[in-house]
Order: structure tokens, then sequence, then C-alpha cells
């Protein structure tokens, strides 16, 4: 397969004219050449964070607090997730797989809960699709064993000490939700040392430090944030201290997109178009420990192509600008996972 327009190649998305060459789902090569397409070829995305059991329950919830909305053990997800039968819950989070395809994305770190049943319950819905789920089982040790590791709810709502053992002993991913409504919880969640924290809307100066001491990644979930109402993370400060990835959070209260997470979070932090692709791409796949995110020869082919000649796109002056700021669904020409 050889695909040919402007190419934003490499890590740091320098947009380039020319080919791209694809051997058995590989990049082979990307040469420069003149070339009279318009498409734009980047990378696909890497969604680091969601929740996607509630997709049968889009917008439920209006004027709820946070605590009312997703707080375990009786928040309205967890009642609603409850009470519905699985043959709904596959059914609805395979069209939420299937729209992050259509959306340009390749995988997504989703905190699964249920146990193991949970776990079960997406590896059924997403059998058969091009989208990878890296799964963090929640709400037992055997949640962990059966996935792809261990997505705590967060550090006010238990201790998770052996929990944090044995997904370490397993060799697998640990992340927990910290700092999202106040500060409380982030110096416990920081001492179980894990892979990713998420949320961290509410650090103070000995956060901060602690997390670029350790080197440790943030995913920020900024619409999510907005509508439940607890602040905005402070995204500047973190990209200038560590690895920052982007996630959508919960479907009951954003679009799984990828293109929306990243045109509100380049509108509302100080930070350049190319840190906000990089949050939507290669950061976010580095936390699951998956080579995607980077066009380059040698890569895994997981690449979306944008037709820069639609009427959103058309006469852009900054390409990855445009693709960060204004590109949607609606410019989406192929997606190649």
């Amino acid at each position: 397969m050889e695909l040919t327009g402007t190419i934003l190649r490499g890590r740091s998305f320098d947009p380039i004219e020319g080919r791209l060459v694809v051997e058995d789902g590989e990049i082979t090569a990307i040469e420069e050449a003149p070339t009279d397409s318009t498409d734009i070829i980047l990378p696909a995305f890497v969604n680091a964070h969601t929740h996607i059991g509630d997709s049968i329950a889009k917008e439920a919830g209006g004027g709820l607090s946070l605590d009312e909305l997703v707080a375990p053990p009786d928040g309205l997800k967890h009642r609603l997730l409850r009470a519905a039968d699985r043959s709904e819950m596959v059914s609805a989070m395979r069209r939420s797989i299937s729209f992050m395809q259509q959306t340009g994305t390749a995988a997504f770190i989703e905190f699964r809960e249920g146990g193991t049943e949970g776990v079960e319950v997406l590896r059924e819905a997403a059998d058969g699709q091009p989208v990878e789920p890296v799964i963090l089982g929640r709400e037992e040790i055997a949640a962990m064993e059966a996935s792809d590791g261990y997505g705590a709810s967060g550090a006010r709502d238990a201790e998770f000490g052996p929990e944090r053992t044995a997904t370490r002993e397993a060799r697998k991913l640990f992340g927990i939700h910290a700092g999202e409504r106040d500060e409380l919880d982030i110096n416990p969640a920081l001492d179980l040392d894990p892979d990713f924290l998420v949320h961290m809307v509410h650090p103070q100066q000995i956060h901060f430090e602690r997390v670029e001491d350790n080197n440790i990644p943030i995913v920020v979930c900024p619409r999510s944030n907005l509508v439940t109402n607890v602040g905005i993370p402070p995204i500047a400060e973190w990209c200038n201290r560590t690895t920052v990835a982007l996630g959508t959070d919960n479907v009951m209260l954003n679009s799984p997109s990828m293109f929306r997470e990243m045109e509100f979070t380049a509108k509302l932090a100080d930070v350049s178009a190319t840190d906000v692709l990089q949050m939507a791409t290669v950061n976010g796949a580095e936390i699951a420990g998956l080579d995607y995110g980077v066009l380059e020869a040698g890569r895994p082919a997981k690449l979306q192509v944008l037709d820069g000649d639609s009427d959103n796109l058309t006469g852009a002056n900054e390409v990855v600008r445009a693709v960060v700021r204004r590109a949607g669904a609606s410019d989406v020409k192929a997606v190649y996972l």
C-alpha cells in the first residue's frame, strides 16, 4: 500500500510532502516527493483513559455532582451498570468502539468496572474489531489477572496495597485516579508507585515534585473535569514536568472522540499543537506499552488519513495546528489499524 499527501512524520510531526509505504502492516518507507494529493496522513490516536461501560447511559445524570455521578459503589453510573443486562452492555460498548475506529483511534486504556465479568464483557464487545483495548480490571485481583492490569478507583476508596503488589508481581500496568476533586488522595496514590495517574486536577507543590522526581506519567481528561465541575488540570505545568496523555473518560459524560478532546485541550491550555498531538498519540501509546503513535519506518502502520481539501480543512496554513484545533470525524477519509 502506498499513501501520498502531507505526512506528519516522526515524533515531532514534521509535515512533509511525499509518500508513505506500508508492507504487511508495517511502515517500510517515508519519502519526500512532489505530490498533488491534499490528504493529511497522521498516526492513529491512543485514548489513554476511558470508561466505556456507561455507553448505555449517555448524557444521564445532568446536574449531578461527581460523587453522585460516578463514585463507587452507588453513584448513578454504578447503579445503571448493575441494572443493565450483558447483551445491552456488549452492544453499547461495541458501538462506542466502532465510533472510536471511525474517529481515528487505534487503542484505548479502559478502567473496566464489574470485576472479572466486566473484563469478559469488554472482550466480547471488542471481539473482531480492529481497535485494541488495553483493559485494566477493577474491584478484585482476579480481574487484574484476567486483563492487562489494574485500574484503581482512587486512594480515598481503599488502600489498594494488595492490588498494587499483585499487579507488580504480574508485571502488568497499574493506574489510579488521583486529585480529581481535591488533593487529599494524591500522596496515598503516589505512595503506591503507580505506572500512571489519572486527572491530577488539584496538585500542590509537593505533588508536582514527587511526580517529576519519579517520572510518573499523567493522563488528563479536561472535558470530563469541566462537565463534573471539579476544575481544570494544570496541563502546561504537567507538560513541563512529565509525560502527559489525553483521555476522554466516561462515555456517559463525553463522546470518545480524540478530535474533540484535542480541540478542547489546545484552546484551554498554554501548550503547542505538537504537544497536544503527542498527548493524543505517542504519549498514550508509551503508557500502554504500545509501539504506536509515530509515523516512522519500522513502526506498525496504525494511521489515519484526513481530507485536507474538505470544506473544514482546506486553506489551512499550519497543518498540525489545523489537525489539532479544527479537524473532526467528517474529515476522516480512512483509518488503517
